[in-house]
């Protein structure tokens, strides 16, 4: 999919379709009013004849408008003009696109970026255009033996901007979208792959053939014997069950000076996860396919800082498993060794990721890290909370947990603050280990699986996002969302713009 950016006339636009809105009721805008006195009021016309009204998600493909340059215009109903927010244009671009692809009209010009977004400007709308589109064009038969392909699908999309000077504006958004889109779709794509194919093993092929495509990242892959060496107990004990070999895989991206310190992103990357032991029901199993999208929206985010050429030094950490029963699984019970020296007993085996996490935290020490932020589908509790619009964010340090709270409200991709206080720490103690691996009783599950992971992040500034809710979605449009690639991407880049800025991170 290309983009471009261009400032004109929408009467002058020679393309297979020109893309106006529509606003209720049958209030043309900006774009359109050009259109329609270029076409001697055409527009109008069929305006006061009720042929669109404007409400949200409508549209009307028109052909051969009088005095009009393109082959085609369609009409996109906006709703109230006063009314539309992130939710209500993200619909109307994706309502645009999927139009578009279906009309054959393989390039096209779109005015949509001129409408006003309540609290966003000219680079929020280009840029959210392009990973809207990008993620309307998504498709999910890649292992489909046929696949319903488009004779003539959308290739090409010009944004329109008012005036020449939004020229340089209009290109970076594209850009940073087009960085993030990629970003989005590879960690899409790796978490809809199934456990059979996306194992951990498929992870670092993957993480390795990033680094042949971005010169600046470097990747090393720990095996098992070396995890055995360095003491990883409690990651060791998620992948006793399971036959396939555990792999933890490090990504360097040096952007920065040697000197800078890194910002560790830490993604959680159970390729499936059956709960070991204390099994999970059979209904939706399946879905824990997903349990390593932490993991892909590490890679995601990386692929994204590199596509962008960032000046930072970023380090990706996933330590990456299956969690499977067997005769060789931990049991609940069992009491392991953390890479810390801190003995946890495992009470409920399928609370798993926080015993990959927390040794892959301690491995962070030794990068002296600015700052780590862990990502991870880690507990249902999270949904119960919020549902699936925000990721939970709590933390070590306020004003990094301030900075992922401010990312996500930059590019849509929410997070909410959830309190680590004292007290939920007194749900974690053990009779026979220093931690359980649960808290006591079901309250605050969430929250104690951070006070959790915590206890093994005291060395550095940390944040965690828990992502169970907001990682992929059910039923009839099941599939990855891609999140919270765009959050974990607009942080990076305020650090960058901080540092450039003279502003000082966290």
């Amino acid at each position: 999919m290309e983009f471009s950016i261009k400032s004109g006339n929408p009467s002058k636009q020679r393309s297979a379709c020109v893309v106006v809105g529509v606003f209720e009721p049958r209030r043309l805008s900006p774009a359109g009013e050009a259109l329609d006195k270029a076409s001697g009021g055409h527009l109008s016309t069929l305006l006061r004849r009720g042929d669109i009204e404007g409400q949200l998600g409508q549209t009307l493909l028109l052909h051969h408008i009088p005095d009009a340059l393109a082959e085609r215009v369609l009409l996109v109903g906006c709703g109230k003009e006063r009314e539309v927010g992130d939710k209500e244009y993200q619909r109307i671009v994706t309502t645009a696109v999927t139009r578009l692809n279906e009309t054959g009209s393989m390039e096209s010009t779109s005015y949509l970026t001129e409408i006003s977004v309540k609290g966003r400007d000219l680079h929020w709308k280009v840029r959210n255009t392009v990973e809207v589109t990008r993620g309307a064009l998504h498709r999910t038969d890649q292992l489909k033996s046929k696949k319903d392909d488009l004779r003539r699908p959308l290739r090409k999309l010009t944004l329109m901007v008012p005036r020449r000077s939004d020229l340089a504006i209009g290109d970076a958004a594209v850009r940073e979208g087009e960085a993030i889109a990629e970003g989005v779709m590879l960690a899409k794509s790796l978490g809809d792959l199934p456990g059979n194919i996306c194992t951990p093993t498929y992870l670092a092929k993957q993480a390795k053939a990033q680094a042949k495509k971005y010169p600046p990242l470097k990747v090393t892959v720990l095996e098992k014997p070396q995890m055995e060496k360095l003491g990883m107990g409690a990651l060791l004990s998620v992948t006793a069950g399971s036959e396939e070999p555990p792999k933890f895989i490090i990504l360097e991206y040096k952007g920065g000076k040697s000197k800078d310190k890194p910002v560790v992103l830490v993604g959680k990357g159970i390729t499936f996860d059956t709960g070991g032991i204390s099994i999970k029901p059979s209904a939706t199993m399946d879905e824990m396919k997903y349990d390593m999208c932490g993991a892909a929206s590490v890679l995601g985010a990386i692929t994204a800082c590199a596509e962008l050429q960032l000046e930072t030094n970023v380090i990706g950490v996933i330590p990456s498993c299956e969690n499977m029963p067997s005769g060789k699984a931990t049991k609940p019970g069992d009491i392991v060794t953390s890479m810390s020296g801190q003995t946890i007993e495992v009470l409920n085996t399928d609370a798993e990721g926080r015993l990959i996490l927390c040794d892959a935290l301690t491995y962070c020490e030794r990068y002296e890290p600015d700052a780590v932020v862990d990502v991870a589908t880690l507990t249902g509790a999270c949904i119960i909370a919020l549902g699936h619009h925000a990721s939970a964010v709590m933390g070590n340090h306020h004003p990094l947990v301030h900075e992922l709270l401010n990312a996500g409200k930059t590019s849509g991709d929410r997070a909410w603050e959830l309190p680590l206080w004292d007290e939920y720490d007194e749900q974690l103690k053990s009779n026979f280990a220093d931690i359980p691996n649960i808290g006591s009783g079901r309250d605050a599950g969430s929250i104690t699986a951070g006070c959790f992971l915590s206890r093994f992040a005291k060395k550095y500034h940390w944040a965690h996002l828990d992502i169970a809710g907001t990682a992929w979605t059910s039923g009839k449009e099941k599939g990855a969302t891609g999140r919270p690639v765009p959050l974990l991407t607009q942080f990076l880049l305020d650090r960058c713009k901080a540092r450039k800025g003279g502003r000082k991170t966290t």
